[in-house]
């Protein structure tokens, strides 16, 4: 294995800094050996991408629930329209 001699500057909170801190020192690893492994061991799961899925499909559907109400509102207000105009030409 080469020599680590990069580094990546990472800002997280004190608190995040505490529990990355006990989890390495829960897994006997120094905090940088423990990132190490976290972010190579890092792969998007199928249940991830099958999440993504879902949400662009939800987010497609409600676009065309949202068009429909609107198509929806406008057929009501033009039809209150006409049936204002045909009372307002009756003789009570």
């Amino acid at each position: 294995m080469a020599t680590a001699n990069e580094r990546i500057p990472v800002l997280v909170t004190s608190q995040e800094k505490a529990l990355i801190a006990k989890m390495a020192r829960d897994a006997h690893m120094s905090m940088g050996e423990f990132l190490r492994r976290a972010a190579s061991s890092f792969c998007p799961s199928e249940d991830e991408k099958m999440l993504e899925g879902m949400i662009d499909q939800m987010l497609k559907t409600t676009a065309q629930a949202s068009a429909a109400v609107d198509d929806a509102l406008s057929f009501v207000d033009t039809s209150n329209k006409r049936i204002a105009a045909m009372e307002s030409g009756r003789v009570y």
